[in-house]
C-alpha cells in the first residue's frame, strides 16, 4: 500500500504596510522551517496580502507577498505581526478579511501590537485582550471597549490570541504548536531557535528594575531551578527549595516572583506538566509510572493539574499527542 504524506498545516502570515519586521521573522522561523525529519508536523506558511505587491517594512526591507486575501479561508491558522505604527488604521480589505475570517472561526493571533489591528477590525470589543506593557494605557485609549490586560505573556478570548512585546511573540507561536501539535513539536522548534519552549509569569517581571543584589540573588535562584529540574520525581517543597537557595521560605518566594514572575508551587506543577507530556508523547509507560516519574506521586494528582491547566486528561493528551 502506497502512505500518502499527510497535508501540511495551512498558516497565513496577513502583511500589510506597517508590519514588524521581527515578527514576520519569528513567523517565518516558527512555521516556515522545514522541520520534518525531526517530527515536527509540515506547514505550509503563507505571505498573504491586499495584492501581490511588496509589503514596506521598517529598515528598507520588504515582504513579497505569494498569495492575496482570497487565500484566507483556506487557512486554518491567521497571524497578524505587530507594527511599527499603532495608530495608522489597516487597509480596510484587511480588516473585513479579518472579520470574515473570525466569523468562519479560524484562530487568529496577533503579536505584540498587533492587537492594534484585530482591535481596528472590532474583534476585540468586549473580550480580553494585551499588548506590550508600554503600550496597555494607547491601547485602552484608542479601544475602550477592549479589556485590556495588564499582565500575562500571551491571552486567548474567543479564538482570537494577542501577546505582549516582541520575546512574547515567540512564546505565543511556540503555545500555538504545542497546542495544536504536542509538547515536543514545539519543543524541537524552540530548541533550533535556541530559546526555552515555555516561559511562566507575565509582563511585569520585564517591567521591574532590579537591586543591588539581583545578580547574587539570580545565580541562587537559577541553581534551585535547575537542580529542582533535575529531581522533579522528588518530593520537593517551596522549604527545601528556600534552604538551598539560603533564604527563609518568605523571602525565597517574593525573589522567585521577583525573578519568574510566578510562585514556586505554580513553576514547579509547571515543569511537572512539560514532563508528563513528554512522557505521555514519547513512552507507553502506565498513567501510575509517568505520574510518579513528573513528581505528581498520584495519577489522580497528574490528572487533577493536567484538567485545571491544560483543560484534559493525561490519558487523551496521550491519544491525541504519542508518537
Amino acid at each position: 500500500m502506497i502512505r500518502t504524506a499527510p497535508a501540511a498545516h495551512r498558516i497565513a502570515l496577513l502583511a500589510f504596510p506597517g508590519i514588524r519586521a521581527f515578527d514576520v521573522s519569528v513567523i517565518t522561523e516558527v512555521w516556515g522551517a522545514d522541520r520534518t525529519d525531526r517530527g515536527v508536523p509540515a506547514f505550509e506558511l503563507r505571505r498573504v496580502a491586499a495584492n501581490p505587491e511588496p509589503v514596506p517594512m521598517r529598515g528598507g526591507l520588504a515582504l513579497a507577498p505569494d498569495r492575496t486575501l482570497a487565500w484566507l479561508p483556506r487557512a486554518e491558522l491567521i497571524l497578524v505581526p505587530g507594527l511599527d505604527d499603532h495608530v495608522t488604521p489597516a487597509p480596510a480589505p484587511v480588516l473585513a478579511a479579518l472579520r470574515r475570517a473570525h466569523a468562519r472561526g479560524t484562530t487568529i493571533a496577533a503579536l505584540c501590537g498587533g492587537a492594534f489591528t484585530l482591535a481596528q477590525a472590532g474583534l476585540l470589543d468586549g473580550r480580553r485582550a494585551l499588548t506590550h506593557w508600554a503600550l496597555t494605557d494607547l491601547l485602552r485609549a484608542r479601544h475602550p471597549r477592549v479589556r485590556v490586560e495588564p499582565d500575562a505573556l500571551f491571552i486567548e478570548d474567543g479564538n482570537l490570541w494577542t501577546s505582549a512585546g516582541t520575546a512574547a511573540g515567540i512564546d505565543l507561536c511556540l503555545h500555538l504548536v504545542r497546542t495544536a501539535h504536542g509538547a515536543e513539536a514545539a519543543a524541537t522548534i524552540a530548541r533550533s531557535m535556541v530559546t526555552a519552549p515555555f516561559r511562566t509569569g507575565g509582563q511585569a517581571q520585564f517591567v521591574e528594575h532590579p537591586t543591588a543584589h539581583a545578580s547574587r540573588d539570580a545565580d541562587a535562584l537559577a541553581e534551585v531551578r535547575a537542580f529542582a529540574l533535575a529531581h522533579l520525581h522528588e518530593p520537593l517543597t517551596v522549604s527545601s527549595l528556600a534552604a538551598r537557595a539560603g533564604m527563609s521560605p518568605r523571602s525565597f518566594a517574593r525573589h522567585f516572583a521577583a525573578a519568574t514572575g510566578t510562585t514556586p508551587l505554580r513553576w514547579l506543577v509547571d515543569r511537572r506538566i512539560a514532563a508528563a507530556q513528554k512522557l505521555l508523547e514519547r513512552t507507553d509507560l502506565p498513567m501510575p509510572e509517568i505520574a510518579r516519574r513528573s513528581g505528581f506521586g498520584s495519577e489522580v494528582t497528574m490528572r487533577q493539574h493536567f484538567a485545571s491547566r491544560l483543560a484534559t486528561s493525561p490519558r487523551a493528551y496521550r491519544t491525541s499527542f504519542a508518537e
